[in-house]
């Protein structure tokens, strides 16, 4: 694909006008939700509800058929029972309609009639040279064009970089709310369902050539064809990372995934190598996805494995060291003259042996500028594991009750570390060394909010932190050897 206008996917994600098909003024109806959402994300294109008897359909004029549509739309999103969807297709393309999500579940993975119905499906799209995407998935959400044909809404605010293949539709649509915990989103999410034409391979071709996707994410059930996914996987693979949640290499995930979508799945063997020839980082769970394309799609690549842990709390320290060493990451001691820079700056309590303890000190200048800038210059240091214990509340309390050199308000103390957050992430840009933190805080901390709207992702345990730092490395090594020509 030389230019992402030539995917098949370009006109689904940024129609100019769609047709919802099977749309009502019904609260229970799948249709009524999704032109609702719709309507909600302020998509500046024209929509044209449809319906076999009603005229209007949430204040919009409705159409008894595509065909009595007096434009012809760039998509049609089709929500209709099973056996109407042929007949619909076939009114879509005879309209001219060259673009389709169909919703509508019942196809291939109920059986030999669903077979039936889905081929009936390619053969009606052949004849009139439409591209779709489904059938039984759950629709596409592109915030930058405010499209969303879910049956979830999308939070605006919601700046995302993560770009989102799923066999689920649950895989995109529940992870709107989950990524809105991290202040995350979707950059383009794609919920696939059957795959009878548009597959996995094509949408992972179409967000490689996305400019607005920095890290791909694939939930998958099984595979249909699986040379050209390889091949395109590989590809993306090599321009940015490619994070893979797969769940039929087990009996159990194998019969879910094809009573599911009806996919074809392998051992876990099998994907294991397909995954690391390719070079694309696999997850176990959706944390771990998500945490993944957190941390691959913000830091750079690492150039070996030796991390730096750095707390000023002992426990969540030893279990980031711990999960870090699990994770393929490295905890050198710290050089002499590294030492001797350090001891310049911590408390006569603190332990220098990486994990860099700090166990208690209250000058936040240290913890979050100058501690962090002598380990970033550390040339034995290929990134920072940092655990951060801010807590603004427990101080509001003792500001009003105790005397502070810097401070007299808490409004104060908040100004006071949003410029020492600000100065860290500067300091992180300008050394190009990842710094992934953690915390048992959530965005609610101010503090914590800022770093991560400055791009610096702090997971909700030292754990996360450590194994997604060990999967960054694993792809700077792949993604060497990907590009490497020898």
């Amino acid at each position: 694909m030389q230019n992402i206008c030539d995917s098949p996917l370009y006109p689904i994600m940024h129609p100019r006008s769609v047709a919802v098909v099977g749309a009502s003024n019904s609260i229970a109806n799948m249709g009524a939700t999704i032109l609702n959402n719709m309507r909600a994300f302020d998509f500046e294109g024209e929509i044209y509800p449809v319906h076999p008897r009603l005229k209007e359909i949430l204040g919009l004029r409705a159409y008894a058929d595509p065909e009595e549509i007096p434009k012809v739309p760039d998509l049609a999103v089709i929500v209709v029972p099973t056996p109407v969807v042929p007949q619909v297709l076939e009114s879509c393309g005879k309209k001219g309609v060259r673009r389709a999500v169909i919703v509508s579940g019942g196809f291939r993975e109920a059986g030999e009639p669903g077979q039936k119905l889905e081929s009936d499906l390619l053969s009606i799209a052949g004849r009139y040279g439409i591209r779709f995407i489904g059938p039984n998935c759950i629709g596409v959400v592109n915030p930058g064009h405010r499209f969303n044909t879910t049956m979830f809404p999308y939070n605006a605010a919601m700046n995302g970089f993560i770009g989102m293949v799923s066999q689920s539709g649950s895989f995109i649509t529940q992870m709107f709310t989950h990524l809105e915990k991290f202040g995350l989103g979707f950059s383009q999410g794609i919920s696939v369902g059957n795959q009878a034409d548009i597959d996995l391979a094509a949408c992972i071709d179409y967000l490689g050539a996305c400019e607005r996707t920095k890290v791909i994410g694939l939930y998958i059930e099984g595979l249909h064809r699986p040379g050209n996914f390889v091949r395109t996987l590989k590809e993306a693979a090599a321009k940015k990372p490619v994070v893979a949640m797969y769940v039929g290499g087990t009996e159990a995930g194998s019969r879910a995934g094809h009573s599911h979508t009806g996919a074809l799945s392998g051992s876990d063997a099998l994907y294991n190598g397909l995954f690391r020839q390719c070079g694309v980082i696999r997850a176990y769970s959706i944390e771990e996805l998500f945490d993944f394309c957190w941390v691959l799609g913000t830091q750079p690549l690492m150039e070996a494995n030796r991390v730096v842990v750095f707390t000023n709390s002992g426990g969540p320290g030893a279990a980031a060291a711990d999960a870090a060493e699990r994770a393929g990451l490295y905890l050198p001691p710290p050089s002499t003259e590294l030492q001797e820079k350090l001891l310049q700056l911590v408390p006569r309590t603190a332990s220098l042996k990486n994990p860099i303890d700090l166990t208690f000190t209250r000058n936040y200048e240290d913890i979050l500028n100058h501690i962090p800038r002598v380990l970033l210059e550390d040339a034995g240091t290929d990134g920072i594991l940092m655990y951060f214990l801010i807590n603004a509340e427990n101080l509001s309390r003792l500001i009003e009750k105790l005397e502070s050199p810097l401070f007299q308000t808490i409004e104060a103390f908040e100004t006071y570390i949003g410029e020492l957050c600000r100065q860290l992430a500067q300091m992180h840009r300008k050394y190009g060394k990842p710094l992934v933190g953690s915390t048992f805080s959530t965005r609610s901390e101010g503090a914590i909010r800022l770093l991560e709207d400055l791009g610096i992702p702090v997971l909700p345990s030292p754990e996360r932190s450590a194994r997604a730092l060990g999967a960054l490395y694993r792809y700077s090594m792949m993604r060497k050897r990907l590009t490497d020509p020898r």
